[in-house]
C-alpha cells in the first residue's frame, strides 16, 4: 500500500510534519519549510500523527553537545515506521545538517533528503527527486541562495509575526558554531523589510519581531551604522502596527541611537533581551566577546534612564572553560546590578567544532551544577522582586494563544504586557480573541508571571483578533496542526518559556 492510501493522508493529499530544534531563527525557518510544503500541495498532518505523516522534516540545531545523539535517536524511532510505509520520506535540514552533511545518510541510510541552512527553498524539489530516483539527495549550499523572506510562509500566529532583517553573523565567539553554519552577515534592503511588515499588517498582524542572529549589527553589510535605529523608527510610521520587538542584539553594536529610537518610537516595546554570557572580564575575553562588564552595565543604565519601565532579559553561560569562583562571583555581581526581569541560563557544554571545546580548564560537572543552582536561585529572587513592582499597575495586554497551561481550569486567559511579561487575567463575559487587547490591573506577582484577578477594565477588539478568528474558522475544516516545538521566543510566542537555543548573541 502506498503512503497516499494510508489514513494519515488527507483526501489523497500527502501530509507533512516539521520538528524544530534550536533557536528562534530555526523556528522562523520552519515556518518557511511549512509554507514551501503547503505551496507544493502537502497538508499538515494531524497533531496525533506522531511521525505517521507522509513527510517528516527535522529542522536541526548543532549548538548542543548531544544534538546529534538526539537527532539519530529520533531518526531511529522513525526507521520501523518508514519500513512499513512505502512512500514515506524523511528530510533533515538546519545547522546539524549543514555541519554533518553526508554523515547523516551514512548513519541513517533511511533518510531521503539532507539540506542545509542556505538552501531551505530546495526542500520540495529534493523530496521529489529522491522519490523519482529512489536514492537519498544530499544538497548543502555553501552560501545563501535566496533570502528566506522570498519563500512561502505558514505562520504559526495570525496576529504576530517574525520578520527576518538579516541572516548570518560576523562575530567569532569561541563557544558558538552558528557563524560557521549560517555564514557571514547578509542584510536585507530596508525597503524590502518595510514592505513585508506592511503586507503583514494588511493581513491583520499587529505585532512583529525583527529577527537576526545579531539583529542590531544590521547595516554593516549595507554600509550604514545607524540602519537599525532608522528601521525601528520607520516601523513606528506603519499604521496598524501596534507592537515592535527585536531579538537578539549584541552589546558590541548596541549604540545610543538605538536606545533613542526605542524610547522615541511609540510602538517599540519597552523590552530588551541583551545577552550577557558572563560578568567576568577574563571570561568575556576568552569567549571573544568584544565588551566588558563596565560597558555592559553602562548600556543597562542608559536603557533604564531612557525607558524606566523596560524589562531587560539576558542569556548567561555558567562553567565556561577556565571560569574561576571569582569569575563566577563577577557574573552574580552583574545579575544583582542589572536586575534582569528574567535570565535564560545555560550550563556550558562543548559545541563540537568550536575553539572553546578544545580549551584547557574544562570545569567539572559538579562544580558547574553548583554554580548554576546558585545563579538560578539569585535570579529567581530578583525576578520575583521585579515582578512585585508591577502590582497595582494598569496594563494593556495583547491576548495570547496557548500561553497559559491552566487557563481552562482557572477560567482565565493570558496575554503579554508591553514589556513582554506574561499576565494571566480573569476571563471577561465579553468574547475576547487572541490578538485583541484588554486593560487590566495587576493584583499578584510570581517569579515568572503576573495575575490580574479583578474584572477586566476594558476590551478592545482588533483587526488582529479578526485575523485570528478568520484563520481559526477556516482551519476548523482542516486537519489539526502540528506545533513546531522549541524554543518559544519573541513572536508568535514573545518571551521564551525555555532557553533561547544557541546562546550565541
Amino acid at each position: 500500500m502506498s503512503s497516499i492510501d494510508r489514513s494519515q493522508s488527507v483526501g489523497g493529499t500527502r501530509t507533512y510534519e516539521v520538528r524544530t530544534y534550536g533557536c528562534q531563527m530555526n523556528v522562523h525557518d520552519s515556518e518557511r519549510l511549512s509554507g514551501l510544503l503547503e505551496d507544493a500541495g502537502y497538508v499538515r498532518a494531524p497533531e496525533s500523527a506522531d511521525g505517521d505523516a507522509d513527510v517528516v522534516v527535522f529542522n536541526t540545531c548543532a549548538v548542543r553537545e548531544n544534538a546529534d545523539n538526539k537527532l539519530y535517536g529520533n531518526l531511529g524511532h522513525l526507521a520501523p515506521k518508514k519500513a512499513s510505509r512505502p512512500g514515506m520520506q524523511i528530510a533533515v535540514g538546519g545547522c546539524l545538517a549543514q555541519k554533518d552533511r553526508d554523515t547523516i545518510v551514512k548513519r541513517a541510510p533511511w533518510v531521503d533528503v539532507v539540506f542545509g541552512t542556505h538552501n531551505i527553498g530546495k526542500l520540495p524539489v529534493l523530496l521529489e527527486r529522491a522519490r523519482v530516483q529512489e536514492e537519498a539527495q544530499v544538497e548543502i549550499a555553501e552560501s545563501l541562495e535566496a533570502f528566506p523572506s522570498t519563500l512561502p510562509t505558514r505562520r504559526e500566529s495570525a496576529y504576530a509575526a517574525w520578520v527576518s532583517i538579516s541572516v548570518g553573523c560576523n562575530n567569532t565567539c569561541t563557544f558558538c558554531i552558528v557563524p560557521a553554519l549560517r555564514g557571514k552577515e547578509k542584510d536585507r534592503r530596508p525597503g524590502d523589510i518595510l514592505a513585508e511588515v506592511e503586507a503583514l499588517v494588511a493581513e491583520g498582524v499587529s505585532e512583529i519581531t525583527l529577527l537576526g542572529q545579531n539583529v542590531n549589527a544590521y547595516g554593516s553589510d549595507i554600509g550604514d551604522r545607524e540602519a537599525f535605529s532608522k528601521l525601528l523608527r520607520a516601523c513606528g510610521n506603519i499604521e496598524g502596527l501596534e507592537r515592535v520587538r527585536f531579538t537578539s542584539p549584541h552589546p558590541r553594536d548596541f549604540t545610543d541611537d538605538v536606545i533613542a529610537a526605542m524610547a522615541e518610537t511609540p510602538n517599540a516595546m519597552p523590552q530588551l533581551h541583551m545577552p550577557l554570557q558572563s560578568g567576568s572580564d577574563p571570561v568575556l575575553k576568552a569567549m571573544r566577546r568584544s565588551y566588558r562588564q563596565e560597558r555592559y552595565l553602562g548600556i543597562i543604565e542608559k536603557v533604564r534612564a531612557a525607558i524606566p519601565h523596560a524589562a531587560i532579559t539576558t542569556d548567561i553561560i555558567v562553567g565556561f572553560p577556565g571560569e574561576t569562583e571569582e569569575d563566577f562571583e563577577q557574573t552574580l555581581h552583574v545579575v544583582r546590578e542589572a536586575r534582569f526581569a528574567q535570565a535564560y541560563t545555560f550550563q556550558y557544554s562543548k559545541r563540537p567544532g568550536t575553539p572553546a571545546a578544545e580549551m584547557d580548564g574544562q570545569i567539572p560537572k559538579a562544580v558547574v551544577q553548583e554554580r548554576y543552582e546558585r545563579l538560578v536561585a539569585l535570579q529567581e529572587e530578583i525576578s520575583w522582586e521585579e515582578n512585585k513592582k508591577q502590582v497595582g499597575r494598569t496594563l494593556e495586554l495583547m491576548v495570547a494563544e496557548g500561553e497559559g497551561r491552566k487557563d481552562g481550569a482557572t477560567h482565565r486567559l493570558s496575554g503579554r504586557a508591553p514589556d513582554n511579561r506574561l499576565v494571566h487575567f480573569t476571563k471577561p463575559e465579553q468574547e475576547v480573541r487572541p490578538g485583541d487587547v484588554v486593560t487590566v490591573e495587576i493584583t499578584y506577582a510570581a517569579p515568572h508571571h503576573l495575575l490580574a484577578e479583578g474584572a477586566v477594565l476594558d476590551v478592545r477588539r482588533t483587526r488582529a483578533g479578526d485575523a485570528w478568528e478568520k484563520r481559526n474558522t477556516t482551519e476548523q475544516a482542516k486537519p489539526a496542526g502540528v506545533l513546531l516545538g522549541l524554543p518559544k521566543i519573541g513572536v508568535p510566542e514573545p518571551m521564551p518559556a525555555v532557553a533561547s537555543g544557541c546562546g550565541c548573541d
